[in-house]
């Protein structure tokens, strides 16, 4: 669908190490501050159970998950929105980003220095705040300029527009991010255009050493703390040794190593469904002898729109959609069993796709 997370965080944070044990493209990484000039893009696949639950009743050739893009942002710093460190040349690679995974430091290394001299992750959490919110502020000026003009002839709408981005500019200035800010989501359409940095879905990932990966240490702690209150997912994850469980080549290998430090499965695996939940993503499923697919579409969306997503020609020729529920497929073993019991159900245009649903699409071009 084109949806994809950017990674973002101060340097030298472990952005780069988490990405490489999420993506299926690897990255250099580096001790150095500013050391690439380039984002990283790379696909990750979604963990979900049920496609092998789905193989114990068909036997398929291939099973395939579903898939977002990752974009690992060049470390950011005090003073980027005006040209330090990387510069502001990686702000597009931000706007672009549907939803944010802001990696914060939470581990001491004394062969990794931190760019400030000292480990405090709320210190750096509102330090790539403020450098956000100041390119926020001059997208909304610059579009005040433009309203305050045609509102001059008046526009009522253009007039209507300069008191939401008015708001939009004082919550800025008072150090508050766009997502925060208290207005009705018809009133955030006004600076729709704009794709504000903060208005962006972000949640909090506490890089920490190997030995805090199960509960964390006084860096996530005071993270925790500093966001009570704001209903932002914090995870706490160790990336150097998430990075190793990936290098593991058997399945194996990676629950012994995870047993090893008392995880039940990658932390990787709950961030990655984090951020398909953070993006208002879900599956259904096709399923057939040839692949059984996760196909990845926005909550809400209807049949014909999903069908889409498999091929336009599906969704230009829709006919119709033959539903069954995961959970009446796995209950039931079969298809036809299904069938005898009730559960088989054809849908229209206008059917909401549910989390879980295996969908045959019927259609005629």
């Amino acid at each position: 669908m084109g949806l994809h997370c950017g990674i973002i965080g101060i340097a030298n944070c472990g952005k780069t190490t988490l990405f490489n044990s999420m993506s299926n493209n690897k990255a250099e990484t580096t001790g150095f501050a500013f050391a690439t000039n380039k984002s990283n893009i790379g696909m990750i696949h979604v963990p979900d159970a049920r496609l092998k639950e789905l193989e114990r009743f068909q036997k398929t050739d291939k099973l395939v998950s579903a898939s977002v893009d990752i974009v690992d942002i060049p470390g950011l710093t005090r003073g980027s929105s005006k040209g330090e460190g990387v510069g502001n040349q990686f702000l597009a690679d931000i706007r672009n980003a549907d939803a944010l995974i802001h990696v914060l430091r939470c581990f001491d290394d004394e062969m990794l220095p931190h760019i400030d001299g000292s480990v405090n992750p709320v210190r750096d959490m509102e330090t790539i705040d403020i450098e956000l919110q100041i390119k926020d502020l001059e997208s909304v000026e610059k579009k005040m300029l433009r309203m305050e003009k045609i509102a001059k002839i008046g526009d009522k709408e253009a007039k209507h527009a300069l008191e939401i981005l008015k708001t939009y500019k004082t919550h800025l200035e008072n150090l508050e991010n766009a997502r925060t800010v208290p207005l009705s989501d018809d009133d955030r359409k006004v600076v729709a255009d704009l794709s504000l940095l903060t208005a962006k879905p972000v949640m909090y990932v506490c890089n920490v050493d190997e030995a805090s990966a199960v509960s964390g240490n006084k860096y996530s702690d005071a993270v925790i703390q500093a966001l009570e209150g704001t209903n932002a997912t914090v995870l706490i994850i160790a990336a150097r040794l998430e990075a190793e469980i990936a290098d593991l080549e058997s399945i194996e290998e990676r629950m012994e190593f995870l047993q090893d430090y008392g995880l039940n499965e990658p932390g990787v695996h709950k961030l990655i469904r984090a951020a398909y939940e953070m993006l208002n993503l879900m599956s259904f499923f096709t399923v057939g002898p040839k692949e059984i697919k996760a196909w990845t579409i926005k909550k809400g969306m209807l049949a014909p729109e999903a069908a889409g997503v498999i091929h336009s020609d599906l969704q230009r020729g829709f006919i119709r959609a033959e539903v069954m529920k995961y959970d009446d497929f796995v209950a039931y073993k079969s298809e036809q069993a299904v069938k005898d019991a009730g559960k088989f159900r054809v849908e229209g245009k206008n059917y909401i796709v549910c989390d879980g649903d295996i969908m045959h699409i019927r259609f005629n071009v």
